[in-house]
């Protein structure tokens, strides 16, 4: 049995329905901002602390939206699966790389290129963007 990563994602869109991506310090896969949801916090609390950490932004309160609870295989820790609450966020100012974020990237999801993506970018994230 694989272990469950417990985590929340972003997913941000431009202007153009492109999906912004980042690249944690120390790993291949380019995947939503967001992380580990810490003890006591809620999913939405631990959003806007990893989109601020991350992203030196914050997030707009009014556009906070839910996709759900959604599982895949882990990028970047082989034999694990995360447990994602995924959320569609828009940003009171322009992302910029923060804490162990190196890379950033926004991504057409219907011709994503050749990025390493994570299974829950390539399943959710762009299945959402394509359709909305």
């Amino acid at each position: 049995m694989s272990a469950v990563i417990r985590i929340v994602a972003a997913v941000v869109l431009d202007d153009r329905n492109h999906v912004l991506v980042v690249r944690k310090r120390g790993t291949t896969a380019f995947m939503q901002p967001g992380g580990k949801i810490e003890p006591g916090e809620t999913p939405v609390e631990a959003l806007r602390r990893e989109v601020r950490e991350e992203l030196n932004a914050g997030i707009v309160e009014a556009s906070l939206t839910s996709l759900g609870h959604h599982d895949a295989a882990a990028a970047n820790e082989p034999g694990h699966r995360v447990a994602a609450d995924l959320f569609v966020v828009g940003l009171d100012g322009p992302p910029q790389p923060g804490a162990e974020i190196v890379e950033m990237a926004w991504v057409d999801p219907h011709a994503p290129g050749d990025l390493e993506l994570a299974p829950l970018t390539l399943g959710a994230v762009l299945e959402y963007a394509r359709v909305s």
